[in-house]
């Protein structure tokens, strides 16, 4: 096999897999953006995602910042050299962070330490099997750590809140697939698809799970009662309310795929993988002689590109948008309540899990005094000229810093977080206590974030690795929505409870 052209090859699946959808995925959407009702959050935000989809491609740029852990599946013909295409698939991770088409996101997990390049032990993971066809088929899916925190296994028989006792047969299968999406909430930046895996043991329940999303969002199972689950699980999750972002609406799951397998009597396992809206998944067929690509999947049917929609919505939109310019005073904090939109200009700083730990025993590098704090991991990649640029840059969940929040908010005098997926009641009383507030960004909108953001002033703590410093971003128009107040409001917390209630009404029996 030519080493050189299966390297560019891979290159290219990476490439096309982190920056543009694949056309099944984008059919979802749109459906999803056709139930929706027009001039609420859940819309505005499913119109940022079809822009932030546009963008990515036209930038060939990431559409989320959050490379995941890339997640490869090889089947190969017999007597195929699977050392030579490890080695391969390494050199073509390599090249594409170091070309910001991915973000350098493995971590030693003793030392914290980035590799810079998304290898290491472990890492990319890579599952190969042989077949008896031709030709060798690599499936890449980047699956970011916010759906991936979401992923959850139950263990039947047992209780669950809403539903009660889901027992060893396919109705208590039913209560934990819905059970999966309630408990996912925003925070895997809904609306999303997942992948179920019925049986084997607890590892090899969530390999099955994950292996579901390889599956086209449009096929049928084969299984005529998984089949049947899979219209139930979609069409019933979206009466929860929980919506996209978990702002509430009408698309909280674009798509269920669902697999079994035999298990041991002791054990019986239900294993969730959920994925976010921006599912990148992508597969194709190569050449085992000359390593070219010869064949692209999930090329079937028409592909929605979103301009026009798109173009044709922002005409019609009319939104009433706070203005703020950073620092921000308490006074302004405190004039806003949830489901106010607010635009953001001048300065604000990126923070995430180190940064967070760090600023609980140590001095701040800036004065935070009035500013605003964002969770957010970005792909940075440097110009010409030595000077870094923003390549990507949505939030990420921010239900990770809850121990942390308040008391930083409080010690810094920091006004306002942005985040996505809510904080907790810890964060909820700070804000109440110092006059602070919790915006919510569009989870996975990484290049519409990017385009707000006109530069960057300076880096600091670099030491914990590109996602994890303290990015100075000069932003402008940069909007965002509040969904936790200074006056103990939670959108978050609403959209749970009643979610929660609307999950038990499906206790009965069905199956």
């Amino acid at each position: 096999m030519n080493l050189q052209t299966l390297e560019k090859s891979l290159y290219d699946l990476i490439t096309e897999t982190s920056t543009n959808l694949p056309k099944d995925v984008r059919r979802a959407i749109k459906k999803a953006k056709e139930a929706e009702n027009a001039g609420t959050r859940a819309a505005m935000s499913l119109e940022t995602i079809s822009n932030n989809i546009i963008m990515a491609e036209d930038n060939v740029s990431p559409i989320c910042q959050d490379t995941g852990l890339p997640t490869f599946k090889i089947y190969t013909p017999v007597g195929v050299n699977q050392l030579e295409i490890k080695e391969a698939i390494k050199k073509a991770i390599n090249d594409t962070t170091a070309d910001a088409k991915l973000r350098p996101n493995a971590v030693d997990s003793l030392t914290g330490a980035n590799s810079g390049n998304n290898l290491g032990d472990g890492l990319p993971v890579m599952k190969f099997e042989q077949w008896e066809k031709d030709y060798i088929t690599i499936k890449l899916i980047l699956k970011g750590g916010g759906c991936e925190n979401k992923n959850i296994q139950y263990s039947l028989p047992c209780e669950l809140e809403g539903l009660g006792r889901a027992g060893r047969d396919l109705d208590g299968i039913r209560k934990c697939i819905l059970h999966s999406v309630y408990q996912a909430q925003g925070q895997g930046c809904s609306a999303g698809f997942i992948g179920v895996g019925i049986g084997g043991d607890r590892s090899s329940g969530y390999d099955l799970a994950k292996e579901q999303l390889f599956r086209h969002v449009e096929d049928t199972n084969a299984n005529p009662d998984l089949a049947k689950l899979e219209e139930y699980v979609v069409k019933t999750a979206n009466t929860f309310g929980i919506g996209t972002m978990g702002f509430g609406g009408e698309a909280t799951l674009l798509g269920c795929k669902i697999g079994v397998m035999h298990r041991i009597p002791a054990s019986f396992y239900v294993s969730v993988a959920y994925n976010c809206w921006a599912y990148r998944r992508m597969a194709v067929d190569i050449n085992p002689e000359t390593g070219e690509i010869i064949n692209w999947h999930y090329q079937e049917g028409e592909k929605i590109t979103f301009k026009d929609e798109v173009a044709a919505t922002a005409e019609e939109t009319s939104t009433n948008v706070v203005e703020l310019t950073a620092p921000i005073t308490e006074e302004q904090i405190r004039s806003l309540k949830v489901g106010d939109v607010v635009s953001i200009t001048g300065r604000m700083y990126t923070g995430r899990d180190a940064i967070h730990h760090h600023l609980m025993s140590h001095d701040a590098p800036v004065d935070l005094n009035g500013q605003v704090i964002y969770h957010c991991g970005p792909v940075m990649a440097k110009d010409e000229e030595g000077n870094w640029t923003v390549k990507a840059a949505g939030p990420t969940t921010s239900i990770r810093e809850e121990p942390y929040q308040g008391d930083i908010m409080k010690k810094f005098g920091i006004r306002a977080v942005i985040g996505k997926g809510g904080m907790g009641p810890k964060t909820l009383a700070a804000l109440g206590e110092h006059g602070g507030v919790y915006l919510n960004a569009i989870g996975g909108a990484a290049q519409y974030y990017a385009d707000c953001i006109k530069g960057v002033d300076g880096v600091d703590l670099m030491e914990f690795g590109i996602p994890e410093a303290m990015w100075h971003l000069n932003v402008e128009g940069f909007t965002a929505v509040v969904t936790m107040d200074s006056h103990g409001n939670s959108l978050h917390a609403d959209v749970d409870k009643s979610s929660l209630e609307k999950l038990a009404l499906h206790a009965e029996r069905v199956f």
